[in-house]
C-alpha cells in the first residue's frame, strides 16, 4: 500500500504515520511543503527507532507525484465525501491520499476525483480526526481487504512481568 502526505504541517503526525507505514510495510509519500523539517526532534521521536524501517519518497507537487504514478489507483480521504472508507475496494498498491491538518486537500483535486474520495464517518458537528489516527484506520481496512499480505498475523503470547 501507499499512504500519501500532501503538505503535513505537524511533525508528530508525520513521524506517528512514518512509524505505522514501518510496521505495515507501507510506502510513505510526501508532498512538500512541509510544514517541518526532516531533522525535526518532534519528527524523530514520533517515528521512534523505525525511520531505517520505512521507504519514503518525497515530492515537490502533488502533480510529480501523480506523474510518476499514472499507473496507480488513488483514494482521497476528506470529511465532504459520499463514500464511507469501508465502502469502496482497495486494489494492492493503492495509494491513499490524505491533505494537510488545518485545511485537507484542495478543492481542485477533490473535484477531479469525486468517485475516489472517502471518508470516515463520524457523528454530526464533529470537525475531523487526528491525522495520523485516520490513516490507521483507512490504512488498516485497505490491509484487512488484501488479507494483510505480508504482515504477520500468527502473533505469539509471551510471559509478561507484572
Amino acid at each position: 500500500m501507499n499512504i500519501v502526505l500532501v503538505e503535513p504541517e505537524i511533525p508528530q503526525n508525520a513521524g506517528n504515520i512514518a512509524r505505522t507505514c514501518a510496521a505495515t510495510g507501507t510506502n510513505l509519500h510526501m508532498v512538500k511543503p512541509l510544514g517541518f523539517s526532516v531533522e525535526d526532534k518532534y519528527l524523530k521521536r514520533a517515528g521512534l527507532d523505525y525511520w531505517d524501517k520505512v521507504n519514503i519518497s518525497y515530492y515537490d507537487s502533488f502533480n510529480q507525484l501523480i506523474e510518476k504514478h499514472s499507473n496507480g489507483v488513488f483514494f482521497y480521504a476528506t470529511t465532504k465525501a459520499v463514500n464511507s472508507y469501508a465502502d469502496v475496494e482497495y486494489p494492492e498498491g493503492a495509494f491513499i491520499v490524505f491533505g494537510k491538518e488545518t485545511a485537507g486537500l484542495p478543492e481542485e483535486i477533490l473535484l477531479n476525483n469525486k468517485d475516489r474520495c472517502i471518508r470516515i464517518p463520524m457523528i454530526e458537528g464533529a470537525r475531523s480526526l487526528n491525522l495520523s489516527n485516520s490513516v490507521a484506520i483507512v490504512l488498516y481496512e485497505a490491509l484487512r481487504q488484501n488479507n494483510f499480505k505480508n504482515l504477520n498475523l500468527k502473533g505469539e503470547l509471551t510471559q509478561y512481568t507484572w
